[in-house]
């Protein structure tokens, strides 16, 4: 009989029923936020994540969570929840967002619980991370990227504060959020989803010991952490040796040179020992802006950076981390802030420019890895909305659009997504339904459609832009946002062409047409509307190189016109829609001439 345990001693057939299950469970603790939270940015646009971790602080899973909220920085966090509660007992739960103390950022609010067994011993903590619709910010917005400092910033902040004790809520805690709070009953809605979901998985993981036994569970946490080193030893084995630097810049904003951020990222690639370092010592100082990465967000960045250019799949925890070395540096606009730092960004722009970095870097090793620049974040289309809904009795609402921003990045093997909507959520976030919107708060939206000829051309194409268009209405709306990529659009890599840029501008209720800043705080009366177009992804190899099908599938579905088809891709359509094969063998001939 084959013996089924693996290098570790653990039976493989067990790790394989062990990472299901424990997947699981975090799976249960987001389908409870989702179904159970209040404001739309959790329970439409599912901007949430859900993980375990070990008493020792360490990842074990992360279910379907977003990256950037979860890779690094959970760990951080569990560690200071220990450091400043050294006598945790059952029954407690803890906010956190300290950007300083591990959280992404002020506005990822999280609930930690630890996890006991019968004789009190800590084993676990699980962690629920959401994205609030507002967190106390001095203006309406949970991105306040003009912020010269957190005070200026407005935000609350919870360094794991104790909000539960024996099950019962602190009530003083409550109080000062909602006292801070815009929306008050909607953060309660929220806070009370995320508390569950924390409950759940307390829950679950007393139900697996109790059938399993403890001391087996955390002997089956340790396994899978060696297995997963070894897929990562695996999977970097197969990458190219060498050394590289990826480089982009970041649109400027209130508080940066003129010329923008300039982001380097330096990847080390070691196959034979099956070792990434990426060094992010080389940029700029923090700036007197929002626009700074907390240390979580610096090191996921990174992080995503890299799990995006594996050829594999490789499970998210810490024994895969092992593999990995992250270099920072204290005061660092993407390494270490220090605290009176504004971070109130650091989840998208500069941290989605990182990963960009990283992409770049390693496709700049050999082909058939890396991948071209995602565009960039985040045009009106995912803006913070706020005001007085004259239609609900002047009811105050605030909340986060996600209506559009395709973005998505050509790899060496396929085209962008049409729905990647920020780097670090990988695609996993949610669009907004447009009806449901316009059912929760007075707007009207007028378009939400993809622009031709804005993708990046290449062998595989980068996503096309998409146009989002809505209206205030019959009462005033607030509308912040902080877009990206209108100077600087997504870069293309190996021969492959830039995205189209970014655009935001409004029009007037008599159809005066106004350019609106990459940051920009709009008041729209009734009849105004907003409009945000996202950039392109980037283009991956020569566009001559793309096969001549899918050059006439794009024509097709709209993606490219004639005239890109035949100019940049070197297809010729004829009238009846399909390929004109002489001509487009003149094209492809007479383009790589001109080429070469």
């Amino acid at each position: 009989m084959t013996d089924q345990r693996d290098a570790s001693g653990m039976d493989s057939l067990d790790l394989a029923i062990f990472g299901k299950r424990i997947e699981g469970i975090v799976r249960k603790m987001q389908n409870t936020l989702l179904r159970s939270a209040r404001s739309g940015v959790i329970n439409t646009g599912r901007d949430f994540s859900c993980c375990l971790l070990t008493s020792d602080c360490e990842l074990v899973a992360v279910g379907e969570s977003l990256p950037i909220h979860v890779m690094a920085g959970p760990d951080l966090m569990a560690r200071s929840m220990k450091e400043f509660h050294p006598q945790l007992a059952r029954g407690d739960a803890f906010l956190h967002n300290s950007p300083y103390h591990g959280c992404s950022h002020a506005a990822d609010l999280s609930v930690l619980v630890p996890v006991f067994d019968g004789s009190g011993a800590h084993r676990f903590t699980v962690l629920v991370k959401a994205h609030q619709a507002d967190i106390g910010n001095s203006i309406p917005t949970t991105y306040h990227a003009s912020a010269r400092d957190v005070f200026e910033e407005g935000a609350l902040i919870f360094p794991a504060t104790q909000v539960q004790r024996n099950y019962q809520d602190i009530a003083d805690i409550i109080r000062i959020c909602e006292m801070r709070i815009r929306v008050p009953e909607q953060w309660r809605g929220d806070y009370l989803a995320s508390l569950g979901a924390a409950r759940v998985g307390e829950r679950e993981l007393a139900a697996l010991a109790g059938e399993i036994g403890w001391e087996h569970l955390q002997a089956l946490v340790h396994g899978w952490f060696d297995y997963s080193e070894r897929m990562m030893h695996l999977a970097v084995s197969g990458l190219p040796a060498g050394t590289a630097t990826g480089r982009t810049t970041h649109d400027p904003f209130p508080g940066t040179p003129p010329e923008g951020i300039p982001i380097n990222a330096t990847v080390s690639c070691s196959p034979e020992a099956g070792r990434i370092t990426i060094d992010l010592r080389d940029n700029m100082d923090c700036l007197p802006n929002g626009l700074n990465l907390s240390e979580a967000c610096a090191r996921t960045a990174a992080m995503v950076g890299v799990f995006n250019s594996l050829s594999t799949s490789v499970p998210t925890n810490a024994g895969s981390f092992r593999r990995l070395t992250i270099l920072l540096r204290e005061n660092c606009v993407v390494g270490i802030p220090r605290h009176p730092t504004s971070c109130s960004v650091a989840t998208q722009n500069v941290a989605d420019r990182l990963t960009n970095a990283v992409h770049l870097a390693f496709a700049s090793l050999a082909e058939g890895y890396g991948m071209a620049e995602i565009g960039g974040v985040q045009t009106a289309a995912q803006a913070v909305i706020s005001g007085r809904d004259r239609f609900r009795g002047d009811r105050p609402f605030i909340d986060q659009l996600i209506l559009g921003d395709t973005l998505g990045a050509a790899g060496p093997r396929s085209d962008g997504w049409l729905t990647m909507i920020t780097t670090g959520t990988a695609g996993m976030s949610f669009f907004d339904s447009v009806e449901v919107d316009e059912l929760r708060h007075p707007l009207i939206v007028r378009q939400r459609r993809l622009v031709q000829d804005s993708e990046g051309a290449g062998r595989f194409r980068g996503a096309p832009a998409s146009l989002v268009e809505f209206e205030a209405n019959g009462t005033e709306v607030t509308v912040l946002y902080q877009s990206d990529g209108t100077i600087h659009p997504a870069q293309g890599v190996r021969g492959g062409g830039r995205g189209g840029p970014a655009r935001n501008f409004v029009t007037r209720s008599d159809g005066t047409e106004q350019a609106a800043d990459g940051w920009a705080t709009i008041t729209l009366e009734p009849g105004d509307r907003v409009t945000g177009i996202s950039p392109g992804g980037g283009g991956y190899g020569n566009p001559l190189e793309r096969d001549r099908l899918m050059v006439l599938a794009d024509v097709a579905d709209g993606y490219v016109s004639l005239h890109r088809a035949a100019e940049i891709y070197g297809v010729a359509i004829d009238p009846d829609g399909g390929i004109d094969e002489v001509a487009t063998s003149a094209l492809r001939g007479t383009q790589n001439r001109e080429a070469k």
